[in-house]
């Protein structure tokens, strides 16, 4: 039986990865007739239909999803071996592709990312800002920042660096009109602004000595975005419940106070997530080792006292 081709198989693989012919050409530097004959051979050399084809998507048959995941291994195992010998040179190569929550990402891993560049002029990234939870593997990312307590993944290792602190703020101009509330009970009396998560509103956990205390709203402003949140605030129109990642340098400067200060809910983990290769790539470990070296003094946003109510 006349043996494989390499790129054959590399054409399938990233065929069935990408969803389709044309995104696999691109990927690959390839035709999409090129790759459209490669998966052709390999049907016609194994005797059986590897995918089933129509206009709009490519789907595995039963023997495809077979000889995909075998192939798939192979060809990671291949990685590991490049892996390998780049970290032999001690040299990251090729493009990072990172995920990021939106307003996390962009105030601080961005600036990562700028010193990740300069460092290493030769590589690139590809950097997705979305709240999306995507799987990593399938996606072909290397690395995603994500909040709140890991799940159960064998595919995926994780790392914190970092912890997000939900608190509830305001201005000194609406403290000074409004009063400053003393129990999370007072919020019914005061002007509030509650985030929204699809068309859903996302409730303040609070911690009180009987127990978890929960603030549904309604809001005097309902909005998707953090950062309108937040410079709402700023500009008195309420209380807001926000991440200490968004607010720290206000709390520190004083435009926003904490206040609840004590029935602040418990922090939740910032991590970050790669997919559990034996050999981790040279440019995912350069930017890893980059942000805890940065971040050593602590996290941009925790660093020195913030002014409370």
């Amino acid at each position: 039986m006349e043996p494989y081709r390499f790129g054959d198989i590399a054409a399938f693989v990233s065929a069935v990865k990408t969803g389709s012919f044309t995104a696999a050409a691109s990927s690959l530097g390839l035709t999409r007739s090129a790759i459209g004959k490669s998966i052709v051979r390999l049907e016609t050399q194994l005797g059986v239909r590897l995918l089933n084809r129509t206009t709009r998507k490519l789907s595995l048959t039963d023997e495809g999803a077979i000889v995909y995941d075998r192939w798939r291994q192979i060809l990671d195992e291949l990685e590991d071996v490049d892996a390998t010998m780049a970290l032999r040179r001690s040299h990251p190569t090729g493009t990072l592709k990172l995920m990021s929550p939106p307003s996390f990402g962009q105030r601080h891993i961005l600036p990562i990312i700028h010193a990740y560049l300069k460092q290493w002029p030769e590589l690139q990234t590809e950097l997705w800002f979305t709240d999306r939870t995507v799987d990593l593997v399938e996606e072909g990312l290397d690395i995603a920042v994500r909040i709140g307590a890991p799940r159960d993944d064998s595919q995926i290792l994780t790392r914190t660096v970092a912890w997000q602190q939900f608190v509830v703020c305001a201005s000194p101009a609406y403290l000074a009109r409004r009063g400053t509330p003393q129990t999370p009970a007072d919020l019914a009396d005061h002007d509030t602004m509650v985030y929204l998560s699809g068309d859903r509103p996302r409730v303040w956990h609070l911690q009180t000595p009987s127990g978890p205390y929960v603030y549904e709203g309604p809001g005097l402003m309902n909005t998707d975005s953090s950062e309108a949140m937040r410079q709402s605030a700023l500009a008195g129109f309420g209380l807001a419940y926000l991440a200490n990642y968004l607010v720290g340098d206000d709390l520190r400067a004083g435009t926003l106070v904490e206040v609840l200060h004590a029935f602040r809910p418990p922090p939740d983990p910032i991590r970050l997530v790669y997919p559990s290769r034996r050999h981790l790539p040279p440019r995912t470990r350069a930017f890893i080792d980059l942000l805890v070296q940065q971040w050593e003094a602590g996290a941009p946003w925790e660093r020195g006292p913030a002014v409370q109510g």
